[in-house]
């Protein structure tokens, strides 16, 4: 593959390597959690950074195989070392090496929000999943209080993390995330904060009936499904 077809946007390739190693790093225990106990099972993350989940997950027995695709090579190669296949390049742009109805589960760990067009991503993916896969997301939340109290003063400070982080080129709501992913083809199971609400927030939910949640929300957690056909 040519170096302009896997990296398109070199502009984004120096923001990223700008970032610590911590910022590719870090296993998504909750996603190993949700994922059925399958030791035959395949996986598919998409930014699988240096392949801490997927590490994890084989770890674990939760599935046989498990591919990533990444943006940095440097993280790339340090999720060789573990997992059982690993792809440089922008998902947006590269060619995708798998039949359809190849994996049981895909993920997708603050990713999405990376992507230019990340919808078209998701109906790109969806066919690569078995009907009935699983499908794990997390996603900066854009309606929490401390963006709406920084947009209220008028500031929208880019960052090197975080909701502002100068990488990201889209921001969802608990609405539109969920909303997306119904478009490209999946149901969805649930939406949620990534972290539990604290009893202060969770007495503040149940008084409003949910309808303040996306408030208090850091990250919004998807957990849905493929299709059926």
């Amino acid at each position: 593959m040519a170096i302009q077809e896997a990296f398109p946007n070199s502009g984004l390739i120096n923001a990223y390597e700008a970032k610590s190693n911590s910022y590719f790093s870090g296993a998504r225990a909750d996603f190993v959690d949700a994922l059925p106990e399958d030791g035959s099972a395949a996986v598919l993350e998409i930014g699988c950074g240096t392949g801490a989940t997927g590490a994890l997950a084989i770890d674990r027995g939760r599935c046989s195989r498990y591919a990533g695709i990444e943006l940095m090579e440097n993280a790339a190669a340090e999720a060789r070392k573990t997992l059982t296949e690993v792809h440089v390049g922008d998902v947006e742009h590269m060619s995708l090496p798998w039949d359809e109805q190849t994996f049981d589960a895909l993920i997708l760990s603050e990713v999405l929000e990376h992507l230019i067009e990340p919808w078209s991503v998701l109906e790109r993916l969806a066919p690569l999943m078995k009907p009935g896969a699983l499908v794990m997301a997390s996603s900066p939340n854009v309606t929490h209080w401390r963006v709406i109290a920084e947009l209220l003063k008028g500031r929208f400070t880019l960052a090197d993390q975080g909701v502002f982080d100068r990488t990201h080129m889209r921001w969802f709501t608990p609405s539109t995330f969920s909303e997306m992913f119904r478009n490209a083809g999946f149901e969805v199971d649930h939406v949620g904060p990534v972290t539990s609400f604290s009893p202060r927030t969770k007495l503040i939910s149940g008084l409003s009936g949910g309808r303040l949640d996306h408030l208090f929300m850091t990250q919004v957690y998807l957990l849905g499904r493929r299709h059926q056909d």
